[in-house]
């Protein structure tokens, strides 16, 4: 089994739909994804990352043998922070645990570094999902704290950790 990241195509709509339609995968997101999630939303996402500024967004389908199982991207921030990017991914739940984020987490940090003058990549995780904080520990990155009460989610404010990674800190 390979796991890839790769440019999205329109026949990734069902499995993305399928799998923000968890909501155990939702619950770790950011708001704003509608719930259910439909193949029409997921194509309506694709096309938007397929025709996203190439400098500014770098969005891949993460892949087992080419089958869709997840998304990340790396999202390029503005002003005085236009040299850093945010780091964001998800992978469907029946996934979980067999490191394949973790690979996805390096090919793209990878991608970004090679194709662009970002020279600094953070994650910001709820620290209650520990499966994403240790994608990120055992990718390379360095936790720099926690936010203390940093977001608001389903009726809740919680914590998020900080983490960063840096061209010359690659592996």
């Amino acid at each position: 089994m390979r796991i890839q990241i790769r440019k999205w195509k329109l026949s990734d709509s069902a499995a993305l739909a399928a799998n923000l339609n968890d909501l155990s995968v939702l619950n770790n997101l950011r708001d704003g994804l509608p719930y259910p999630y439909t193949e029409e939303d997921a194509a309506a996402y694709i096309t938007v990352m397929m025709h996203a500024d190439p400098e500014k967004v770098f969005a891949f389908a993460v892949t087992l043998d080419d089958e869709c199982i997840g998304s990340i991207g790396v999202f390029r921030c503005e002003n005085i922070h236009r040299r850093s990017a945010e780091l964001g991914y998800y992978i469907g739940k029946p996934h979980w645990g067999n490191g394949y984020m973790t690979v996805a987490v390096r090919l793209i940090c990878h991608y970004v570094f090679t194709h662009s003058d970002i020279v600094r990549i953070f994650a910001e995780p709820f620290s209650t999902n520990l499966g994403s904080c240790r994608v990120l520990e055992k990718a390379g990155f360095t936790y720099e704290g926690t936010m203390r009460q940093n977001a608001y989610k389903n009726g809740n404010l919680l914590d998020m950790k900080l983490y960063s990674i840096l061209r010359d800190e690659r592996g």
